[in-house]
């Protein structure tokens, strides 16, 4: 039952295509450091593989064929891939599903004050975080500031090697021992997490000449004016690039493989399918995963169903119980990462039942809180069709838990996808360190999980 290293099976040829999607990969995790960001990077991959606007095709109306390639954007930060097949889409859809949002700290929307010299932006923390990794370390800013009259600004700060770096100061050593007697979850606080931005005194200014001084700057770079801060959304990230991990390059360190991962092996499967594939294929990259899948833009909005009956319009099998039916009948893959098994926190993990780094991708027929609550619990039918697709393939693969049980545990969008009917397990690549500003995984892993992705979406059948 032990699975082996999937490192041990590469001859050269396969080695290179190893670290040509590792290469692919972090260039595309550079690109995306937040969900708009991912979103415009997964929209520019798909235009270059032939796929077209949804909406361009819904406006013509009609005369779509199997073959034909299509994507949906939802408000800039969820996006959906159709490449339609010859089966009715009433027979359901082959779909792959990640989350694109990572665990990262926002601006509020009345940020800034000065304070002791130093001006400062408040800040609200996105997802579940240990607070007490982000301080000390560099920091960027990412996001989009828009005007009353709808004028959209974006900005990068942090990122280039000229840019400048922010951060979150921490208490000097000699002056924590109150400090380090907390426990740690509480020894940095969430309103605590407030970013330094600026240090120097405008001229001729006396009221917070510091702060006056950085909204100078954003009014003379970007155009903002303070107000404008009530409509953006600002994230401070990790500065920095993704990165080759180990003195052997077998791994990449970076910020958001919690679930970008996923989505880039979905993004490259999908450019692998065939001319016409057997059944519809889908890859669906959803928002807001790490707040519970809320909002118009998480999974639990209708946008996905929505896109799914365009089609189902456009190819003439219209109507709200065809509808139904396909999305019953359709089967996924519920793309997420897993918790690696970690030696020096060995205590954590069930180690028979645990993700290894370098087995290849990982399968956990459910994930969820104590008694599984909160998860999916895929069927063994289902997950007796895969293993034979997997192993068909000689794609490396392995069963997991998240963690030990009582321990803690956590939760996907295979649970909301369930509703319909369908047929779901969640899948994805082993992470240490995972919601770390920084996380680690294996280019075995990812490799494995881009042709697993793909073998699933071309050779998985109707129920």
């Amino acid at each position: 039952m032990e699975r082996e290293n999937a490192w041990k099976k590469y001859d050269q040829k396969a080695l290179k295509a190893v670290e040509s999607a590792a290469q692919g990969y972090k260039a595309f995790l550079d690109k995306g450091k937040t969900e708009r960001e991912c979103a415009a990077e997964a929209v520019r991959m798909a235009e270059e593989n032939g796929y077209l606007p949804l909406a361009a095709a819904v406006k013509k109306g009609g005369g779509v064929r199997p073959g034909d390639k299509f994507y949906q954007v939802q408000m800039g930060k969820a996006v959906m891939l159709f490449h339609l097949g010859k089966q009715p889409l009433e027979k359901g859809l082959n779909i792959v599903g990640a989350h694109i949002d990572s665990p990262r700290i926002d601006l509020k929307q009345n940020p800034f004050y000065e304070d002791a010299d130093i001006a400062y932006a408040d800040t609200h923390y996105y997802g579940g975080i240990k607070k007490y990794q982000w301080v000390a370390r560099p920091l960027a800013l990412h996001g989009v500031a828009v005007k009353k009259d709808g004028t959209a600004v974006s900005l990068v700060i942090g990122e280039d090697d000229k840019d400048p770096v922010v951060g979150i100061s921490d208490l000097l050593i000699h002056l924590s021992q109150e400090q380090m007697a907390k426990k740690l979850s509480e020894a940095i606080t969430g309103e605590g997490l407030d970013i330094m931005l600026a240090g120097r005194p405008l001229k001729g200014e006396d009221k917070e000449p510091v702060k006056a001084a950085l909204l100078k700057i954003l009014k003379d770079k970007y155009g903002l004016e303070e107000e404008d801060m009530l409509s953006a959304e600002i994230e401070a990230v990790p500065a920095g690039k993704a990165r080759d991990y180990g003195l052997d390059r077998s791994m990449i360190l970076g910020y958001g493989h919690d679930d970008r991962v996923c989505a880039y092996a979905e993004l490259a499967a999908m450019a692998t399918l065939p001319e016409i594939p057997e059944y519809t294929c889908c890859c669906l990259l959803a928002d807001k995963e790490e707040i519970g899948s809320v909002g118009a833009t998480g999974m639990q909005a209708r946008y996905f169903e929505n896109a799914v009956a365009e089609l189902m319009a456009l190819t003439g099998e219209e109507g709200d119980l065809r509808l139904r039916r396909a999305l019953a009948a359709s089967r996924m893959l519920s793309c997420d990462v897993s918790a690696g098994f970690d030696p020096l926190y060995a205590a954590a993990f069930e180690k028979k039942n645990a993700a290894f780094l370098g087995r290849g991708v990982c399968y956990n027929k459910f994930t969820g809180r104590g008694g599984k609550s909160g998860s999916n619990d895929a069927n063994a039918e289902f997950l007796g069709r895969l293993r034979k697709i997997m192993d068909d393939h000689k794609i490396s693969w392995q069963t997991a838990e998240l963690g030990r049980v009582d321990l803690g545990g956590g939760g996907t969008i295979a649970y909301i996808c369930a509703l319909y009917g369908m047929e779901v397990i969640d899948s994805g690549v082993p992470v240490l360190s995972m919601h770390a500003p920084n996380e680690i995984i294996s280019k075995a892993d990812l490799y494995e999980a881009i042709r697993a992705y793909a073998a699933f979406l071309t050779d998985m059948g109707g129920r």
